[in-house]
């Protein structure tokens, strides 16, 4: 007997395998970065074949496999929805998926990442200018960064990591913009990645 795992994951991509299967890489909340396969989502009669879309936050029941996890249902949370609807938001959001799956390796529960990303990708989501999604961009950047354990002390940067996501978050971003693009950059080349 399978063990069904319900969690909620944010999909960071996928790609098409057999027929009519795909794969994904799920950011999940419980279970960290999980790679399951779903068979048969590509065809036309597929009750999941529009939910389980690319940067979809949905709700998701996994069965662990020999090799990887399956997909067996999925509901969407209709949450998020319109963060595909404005193309700057969505580089954005495609930009930190990129990230994410080049520094979650392996399954590990990080439901302090996950909630600071979703509270970031709520805002973001709400952005009304270029300059304001981009100066998210780099809180969500630098939030995912120190969660992983890749920014050290910094006092003059405590608000932005620390804060929760609000107006002000934004303005303080906005403040310390090369100081936090330093961190990010001092961060990244520190991963190797």
């Amino acid at each position: 007997m399978y063990h069904i795992h319900h969690t909620e994951g944010i999909i960071l991509g996928s790609k098409n395998y057999g027929e009519a299967g795909k794969y994904y890489a799920i950011f999940t909340r419980d279970l960290g970065m999980v790679f399951a396969s779903a068979q048969g989502v590509r065809k036309m009669s597929s009750k999941l074949r529009f939910i389980l879309q690319d940067f979809s936050y949905i709700k998701l029941d996994l069965v662990r496999g020999k090799d990887l996890w399956r997909l067996t249902s999925a509901s969407k949370t209709n949450k998020l929805d319109d963060l595909s609807k404005n193309k700057i938001s969505f580089e954005i959001f495609s930009n930190i998926a990129r990230l994410l799956k080049r520094l979650l390796q392996g399954e590990y529960p990080n439901k302090d990442l996950f909630n600071d990303l979703l509270e970031g990708l709520f805002f973001l989501e709400k952005s009304k200018t270029k300059e304001e999604a981009e100066n998210i961009e780099i809180v969500i950047v630098l939030r995912v960064l120190n969660n992983l354990g890749y920014i050290g002390k910094n006092e003059k940067l405590n608000n932005v990591i620390k804060s929760p996501f609000e107006e002000n978050i934004i303005f303080e971003a906005n403040k310390n913009r090369l100081r936090i693009l330093s961190e990010i950059n001092k961060a990244i080349h520190e991963t190797h990645l």
